[in-house]
């Protein structure tokens, strides 16, 4: 097998030349502060931690981390500005989100590149999808801000206050889009913190806000770790906490503000189940799986991380898949011809590897493709999980790696009754060429989003969100109005 230094191939002879994205254009610090009242400020208690590119190991940048002063700061300063900005007519709030809209349009480049140095993400991921998504999502709110009275005909809507908001390191940009944008439309001010393992792209985004002319105050972004989050959680002046993440954390929060008037949306953890049928495009169903699972290192809460396949096409299928996965390529992930990108941390590659030793340990047959994987950064090849049963953990709990778990089926209700049998129900994916089969799997199915005939789809103009132990509420959408709104 031929190697470079910048990708390893899969069970090939030859490999790609390395199409590496430049990284001369972008433009980051070597120390950021917290963006409060439309100023980065420094933190009260002079704390600082570092982010690291999960490729290299290498140091990025500072980041500022917030203490409970500090987040007291970014609500008095949301609160401030909350009268001037709900009582702003919509047309005019609209102007302002678009505007961030095309700022992040015209910064695209730059912020793909930041997505994947910080997160670990190949750039065709953060250049294709991530970055058009997010400003999508921008584009589509600013339309919302002033049709109000038109998304809820008949009914007095009023905006909530302060809204809290903890997003994850799976979609840092997108995420933040998916929360700040549909606030900002219904005349709600903000404060939002990254996750701690990828923050750079929200404070570019604080970046662009400045430059957005924003009124000062309406965005706060606060960086940190979970005490940070708590703090958000538990301040006792907002009215709204919108969180995306793992369902731990998400129970923690409930409890936390058990018998407050806070309003609150989960986007919790899943795990997918993806159906082949064996009347499916067998080749693209294939694709489909590769696409649901290890074009994204499994950093999907909706990945399609569970595959059922009719028993008579499953050994075709597996083949197939095998084949697949040995095309793909590992490596850098500013590399375009890369398919694999970096685990995101450390502790979540420490994370998915005590997954693949419990399936083991449970008996699992193990396939992965052969692979030369990097000294240097967190590295986990594409991984193939058959002969399990519904008792199987990594069959029944969030991995949030590239691990798919493979079991067969013989009728549609014996695999309804399997693809059910997990307590998430984010999503789900049905390939059958009849459209019958397919309306009556997604009335059975207990997951918020089943796609047909495709996987991990997305569009600003549908919501999103989940069942069971993957949350309440949505996100995108005019759904994704309501949860910011109260109505009298």
């Amino acid at each position: 097998m031929k190697k470079d230094s910048d990708t390893q191939v899969f069970n090939a002879s030859w490999s790609y030349e390395a199409a590496t994205e430049s990284k001369d254009h972008i433009q980051l610090k070597e120390q950021y502060e917290l963006f409060i009242n439309g100023e980065f400020i420094p933190p009260v208690d002079g704390n600082y931690f570092e982010t690291i590119n999960p490729a290299d190991n290498q140091v990025i940048s500072k980041i500022a981390e917030a203490s409970d002063e500090d987040v007291d700061k970014a609500v008095v300063a949301a609160e401030k500005a909350f009268k001037k900005w709900s009582e702003m007519p919509g047309k005019e709030r609209g102007k302002y989100i678009f505007r961030i809209a095309r700022l992040i349009q015209e910064r695209a480049r730059e912020f793909s590149v930041i997505e994947s140095l910080d997160g670990g993400k190949p750039i065709r991921e953060s250049r294709d999808i991530d970055i058009p998504l997010a400003a999508n999502h921008f584009f589509y709110y600013a339309g919302w801000a002033d049709k109000l009275s038109y998304a809820f005909p008949n009914r007095k809507v009023k905006p909530l206050g302060v809204a809290g908001q903890i997003i994850p390191w799976n979609f840092p940009l997108l995420m933040a889009a998916w929360k700040i944008a549909p606030a900002l439309a219904t005349g709600n001010t903000v404060v939002l913190k990254p996750a701690e393992t990828t923050p750079l792209t929200a404070l570019k985004l604080a970046e662009i806000i400045q430059e957005s002319g924003l009124p000062k105050g309406v965005v706060n972004i606060v960086t940190g770790a979970g005490i940070t989050g708590a703090a958000i959680v538990e301040h006792p002046r907002i009215q709204k906490i919108a969180f995306t993440g793992s369902t731990a954390v998400g129970k923690y929060i409930q409890k936390a503000i058990a018998g407050t008037d806070k309003k609150l949306t989960l986007e919790l953890g899943g795990k997918g189940a993806n159906i082949i049928f064996e009347d499916a495009a067998i080749d693209q169903a294939v694709e489909g799986i590769i696409n649901a699972i290890f074009f994204n290192q499994g950093h999907v809460c909706c990945a399609g991380s569970r595959l059922f396949v009719q028993e008579s096409v499953a050994k075709l299928v597996i083949d197939k898949l095998k084949d697949r996965m040995n095309s793909l390529i590992l490596g850098d992930p500013l590399d375009k011809n890369t398919d694999i990108g970096a685990i995101n941390s450390k502790k979540q590659l420490e994370t998915i590897e005590g997954y693949i030793k419990i399936g083991l340990d449970e008996g699992g047959e193990i396939y992965q493709p052969a692979c030369i994987i990097p000294e240097i950064g967190n590295w986990c090849p594409p991984t193939l999980f058959l002969n399990v049963s519904q008792s199987h953990r990594i069959v029944q709990e969030e991995i949030f790696g590239p691990v798919l778990a493979i079991q067969t089926f013989r009728t549609v209700d014996e695999v309804i009754e399997k693809a059910n049998n997990t307590p998430f129900g984010l999503s789900a994916g049905v390939w059958t060429e009849k459209g019958s089969k397919i309306f009556y799997m997604t009335q059975k199915l207990r997951a918020g989003v089943v796609w047909a005939n495709t996987f991990n789809k997305f569009d600003a103009t549908s919501p999103f969100g989940g069942y069971k132990e993957s949350g309440f509420g949505r996100e995108g959408g005019l759904h994704g109005l309501k949860p910011y709104l109260k109505f009298e």
